[in-house]
């Protein structure tokens, strides 16, 4: 049984984390089915979403631990990092499409990087968040932890959520500004739905220039940012504005050029 699984369906490429058993723990396959995953995603130009989520009662529990005891074939260490997990990271940030994680359940060390990973991101009220690197593990978050944490909540909430490792939740998380939204477990699947839908009718166009945009804001001033817009809305108004005008004026969605 594939430790990753990878189907598509109108448009939507659905990714999953499949070792229950373990909380779906990272490995080296597990690594290695993500980056497949995501390469499939690249050169298929049907997909205009993708969604990330775990297999079971999980998301994802970070690193194998029990791997790592061992001393097993794809436990986490700096070799794997650098040639398994990190090209994973890189793969999902790359993504030419938008990306949303279905946070079904505990989200843990790397999980944790792998849940921020995503551009939108909503969790089941049930989930929760937590930093097992420092305070449990003796090292720092990996896997994108220590980027996403102080852009998203502030260095004060990111040192006391690295340092610390207490469990944040899905509540919490939302309050922090870690995801976007959190609902009842028998929610989930309809606000993922809902929030596809959405994804899957926009431009993919504006929707990666959309994200490029946000991503490179805080290292630009504020007039960089404003020639990084006027760049982007060179390309963009040509391409959509018309009939997204048209769409407003008529009452009905638009019809964007579906090509990325």
């Amino acid at each position: 049984m594939s430790s990753v699984e990878y189907s598509t369906s109108d448009g939507i490429a659905t990714v999953r984390l499949n070792r229950p058993d373990s909380l779906n723990a990272m490995n080296s396959e597990v690594m290695n089915g993500l980056s497949d995953a995501f390469a499939a995603i690249d050169v298929d130009r049907s997909i205009r979403v993708v969604v990330l989520t775990g297999a079971g009662r999980g998301f994802c529990a970070g690193a194998d631990l029990r791997a790592v005891r061992e001393g097993g074939a794809g436990a986490a260490d700096p070799d794997t990092m650098e040639t398994m997990f990190n090209p994973a990271m890189r793969a999902i940030a790359a993504c030419p499409v938008p990306t949303v994680a279905r946070i079904n359940g505990v989200a843990a060390g790397g999980g944790f990087g792998l849940a921020m990973s995503c551009d939108i991101s909503i969790a089941a009220s049930s989930a929760f968040f937590v930093s097992t690197f420092g305070p449990r593990l003796g090292i720092v978050p990996d896997l994108g932890t220590s980027y996403h944490l102080p852009l998203r909540t502030g260095a004060a909430r990111a040192r006391g959520i690295a340092m610390l490792g207490g469990r944040v939740t899905a509540a919490q998380a939302v309050e922090w500004g870690l995801i976007w939204q959190a609902v009842d477990d028998d929610q989930l699947d309809a606000a993922v739905d809902e929030v596809t839908t959405t994804l899957k009718r926009s431009s993919p166009t504006a929707m990666t220039r959309i994200r490029s945009a946000i991503s490179e804001a805080p290292h630009n001033t504020l007039s960089e940012q404003l020639d990084l817009e006027l760049r982007h809305q060179r390309d963009l108004i040509p391409l959509n504005l018309a009939e997204g005008a048209a769409a407003f004026v008529d009452k009905r969605e638009p019809n964007f050029n579906p090509t990325r």
